[in-house]
């Protein structure tokens, strides 16, 4: 079982960013899904949740509105779609199954004038 992240780089204040975590070798369609990320020098940080079928989603306080968290369960694929990024939001952004069982690598966001 894996999950790989993907997306990241570096963008200026306000701009945008789409991650995507592609799974492979379990049942993406039926685990729920998170979002997890990790400034530097500081702990990890959960973003965001969605279950199984795409439709109930949660968010932490300091990204609802400007992020979106989405899943194609044909492609076994996940979603974050970054809008109106600030430089708070520099850190490595993990995607991790429901209760953070499995882990991907992480994608490097930052967000730099």
């Amino acid at each position: 079982a894996q999950l790989v992240e993907s997306g990241g780089g570096l963008v200026q204040p306000g701009g945008s960013l789409k991650l995507s975590c592609a799974a492979s070798g379990f049942s993406f369609s039926t685990y729920p899904m998170s979002w997890v990320r990790q400034a530097p020098g500081k702990g990890l940080e959960w973003v965001s949740d969605i279950n199984v079928g795409g439709i109930v989603k949660y968010y932490a306080e300091f990204v609802k509105g400007r992020f979106t968290i989405s899943r194609d369960n044909a492609k076994n694929t996940l979603y974050l779609q970054m809008d109106s990024l600030k430089s708070e939001d520099t850190a490595l952004y993990y995607c991790a199954t429901g209760g953070f069982a499995l882990w991907g690598q992480g994608t490097q966001v930052t967000v730099s004038s």
